[in-house]
Formats: C-alpha cells, structure tokens, sequence
C-alpha cells in the first residue's frame, strides 16, 4: 500500500477472525474498517487465509469492496486448518466442544492459534519494506493476537492498541488445567499491557477485571468502546416477508453454547401454550444461527415443532431483514462479562427485548429502555408471563416510542469516530 496520499494514517489492524469468517466475533472489526477511513485512516487488515469454521459471510466481505482497506492473509498452523477443506464446520456437541477446548487449553498457550504468529510477523516484515504504519490496532481473542501486536513493537518500534471483546484470564469458557497454565497466560496478558499505548474494552466489566489483576494501570488507561449497530443495515434492508401477518414473531439471533441454551425458554412457552392453547397459532419463534442437535431435540421434548422455525445460519443481512420484521427479539446469556454484539443490533432494530440476563452491564444498558424486560437467565414462570404480556401488547397493535438519542449511542459510525479519537491519542502521547 502506498503511503502517499496523507490524508490518511496507515493502521495494521491485526485480526485471526475477519471475513468471510461469519458470526458476531468478526463484526466490531469488519465495522471499524469499513468507517475508519471517513476519520482519517486506512487499514490494512491480517488475517487469516480461509480456513474451516462454523460460518462464512461474504455479504460483510462485500461491504469493504470500494473502501480504501487493504485484506492481507496469512496461513496458520492451528486447529481450523484441519477442515479447510470442509470449509463450513458443523456446530459441537456441548461436550465435545468441552473436551476440545480442555485439550486446547492444555497444550496451547495462549490459544491454539499460536501457530499463526511466526507467519504474520514474517508478513509484516515484507510489508514493512514497501510501506510504513502509524499505529497497529490488535483485536481478540484468540488473545494471539495480542502477542503478535507486542512482537512487533519489540522488532519495529511500531506503537500498538489493543481491543478486547472478551476477558483474557476471566474468559468464562477458558480452562486452566493446572496454576502454571494460568500463571503462563497471566505473565502474557501482564507484558503486552505493560508496552500497550492505549487498551480497549467492549464493557466496563473486562475493564474492572483487566484493573484488579494488574496495578500498574491506571483507570485512564483503558477505554470503554461497545458493541454497536450498524445504521446502514437497516436503511438497506427491507423486513422479512411475514406471512400470516396476525402471529406474533418473536426471534433469537446467535448461536448457543456453555450455559447459553434455549431450555428455559422452551419450557416457558411450553407452559404458556398448555395454559393457553389458543396462542398456538398466534405465535411464531425463529431462531437464527447454528444449532446443535442436543437443542434440536429439546424442540420435540417440549412439542413446540409447530410454533418454532429454525432458519440456520443466515448472512448478516438476511438476519437484519429477520430482526426488522419480528414483534419480539429474545435473548440469553449466562455470564456478566461477555457483551454479545446482538444484543446492540436488537437495540438498533427498535423492536423490544426479552433478555435472560444475569445481573451487570448487560442488563443496565437493557433496562435504559422502557419497553424491554430483563429477567434472571434461567426463570421459566417469569419468561411465560412476559411472553403473553408481549403479546396482550401485540394484539392490541400497541406503538412503542424509542429514544433515539440513547440507541444512537451504539451507532457503529460513531463508535468508529470514538475509536479514531483513541488512535490519534495514541499516536501524541
């Protein structure tokens, strides 16, 4: 890339997860890097080559056509790369997916992707011969990542930020199989913090967590930038055809996995139609995304295979046209740390919310609008209510009014104007 035209900074945006990997881990970066360059910067993303995994987007991919971004990738030496050919890998059995993170955990330090770094900084090296980098903008998990942005400060004195969507040491799906696994994985974490410029969260959960365990940092060293909304989603994108139009739809985007499931909700409305078997035909549930067979068979156990539809994995933009044309979005997490980019698109889909949810941040930013409910994750009788009071709403075509300043909050635009302030701050002290 030519670094001629100083209208622009170069930024090495360092991203193992990228397009057209699908799933929610790939759009907070895909977003910065689409609006990046209207604040002054063009990125040239490394990632890696296409490899096996659980989706592929390529309507994401699309969106970068006429930017001025650059894709640069890399093969690695990790896990994925058994079903490259495969391409689209089929969704674990929970236990499965248990005893292969275990095994991971136990041999791979940070994370299995470990055996991407050696050809990244090799490629970096080759970039460096032709082009020069203000900044290098670093994303995780896999927290390789991370690394990857240290070493390079360490052999090229490029300055580095580092953008955490998930906790590293309090990751709720991390194991550590024995103390020296967490002390190793701790002593990481400690140095690339130590040489970092600027450190970034998604919540102020990871940024407490991050403050506690290492001391040398102060509270202004990290900022909080969250997951978000992208406007043009829904400009674009017109809702999914609804047919009969008098069923209440109500639609989960995401995958399940961990303590994530659709039981509990299955069981509400299970008990909801029993109570009320009249709402049979008058209510419809989507699910979006992959689902593992242990789910599949929940839907039969609780005889809901004529109330709920599953649609698979969609494109992200057909998953938009699902959200704008449902009554109801629901969602379940299980954890206060992670801060699933959904959620934020539920809010930029102005529809209402039904979050079982634990307490925290989640569940605060939900409760700023009025006409969500936030419940504990696992409570069946309150979900069967909420459901039905929904729908009491829905026949009676009830309006809601939303408060636009507070969704602008999470508009990805600017969330990447605020990212661009960091960077530029960055770059002067």
């Amino acid at each position: 890339m030519s670094t001629e035209n100083n209208d622009f900074r170069n930024l090495l945006v360092i991203a193992y997860y990228f397009p057209p990997m699908g799933l929610s881990g790939v759009q907070r970066t895909q977003k910065f890097v689409k609006y990046l360059p209207q604040f002054g910067w063009r990125p040239t993303v490394i990632t890696v080559t296409p490899t096996g995994y659980f989706a592929q987007d390529y309507t994401l991919l699309d969106e970068l056509k006429d930017k001025p971004v650059e894709i640069v990738r890399v093969g690695s030496l990790d896990p994925n790369r058994l079903f490259k050919k495969k391409g689209i890998v089929k969704m674990p059995s929970e236990r499965v997916r248990k005893i292969f993170s275990f095994l991971s955990d136990m041999f791979f330090i940070p994370d299995n992707k470990i055996g991407w770094k050696k050809n990244v900084l090799k490629k970096v090296g080759e970039l460096l011969k032709n082009n020069k980098y203000s900044l290098v903008f670093s994303t995780a998990p896999p927290f390789t990542d991370f690394i990857i942005a240290y070493e390079i400060f360490q052999k090229y004195k490029i300055p580095y930020v580092l953008d955490y969507r998930d906790a590293w040491l309090d990751y709720p799906l991390k194991y550590y199989p024995t103390p020296i696994h967490k002390y190793l994985n701790y002593r990481y974490e400690r140095d690339v913090l130590h040489s970092a410029k600027k450190i970034i969260t998604t919540n102020r959960k990871v940024k407490e967590l991050i403050l506690k365990k290492h001391k040398f940092l102060e509270y202004n060293d990290i900022d909080i930038v969250p997951q978000g909304f992208d406007p043009e989603d829904f400009v674009k994108n017109k809702p999914a055809p609804r047919s009969p139009v008098n069923k209440m739809r109500i639609t989960h985007a995401g995958v399940f996995y961990g303590n994530r499931t659709p039981k509990y909700f299955f069981l509400a409305l299970q008990k909801l139609l029993k109570e009320k078997p009249e709402l049979m035909d008058k209510i419809e549930v989507y699910f979006i995304g992959n689902f593992k067979d242990e789910d599949k068979k929940l839907i039969d156990k609780y005889n809901l295979g004529s109330v709920v539809r599953l649609l698979g994995y969609l494109d992200h933009q057909k998953c938009i046209q699902y959200l704008m044309s449902s009554d109801l979005l629901w969602l379940m997490l299980d954890n206060e740390t992670q801060s699933p980019g959904k959620v934020y698109e539920y809010i930029g889909a102005h529809k209402p919310i039904l979050a079982n949810v634990p307490d925290g941040f989640i569940k605060q930013t939900l409760e700023e609008f009025e006409y969500n409910t936030v419940l504990p994750p696992f409570d069946v009788d309150g979900t069967k209510e909420a459901i039905y009071a929904y729908f009491e709403k829905f026949q009676k075509n009830q309006k809601y009014q939303f408060d636009e300043d507070k969704i602008n909050a999470y508009n990805r635009v600017q969330l990447t104007n605020k990212l661009a302030n960091i960077l530029g701050f960055a770059l002067e002290t």
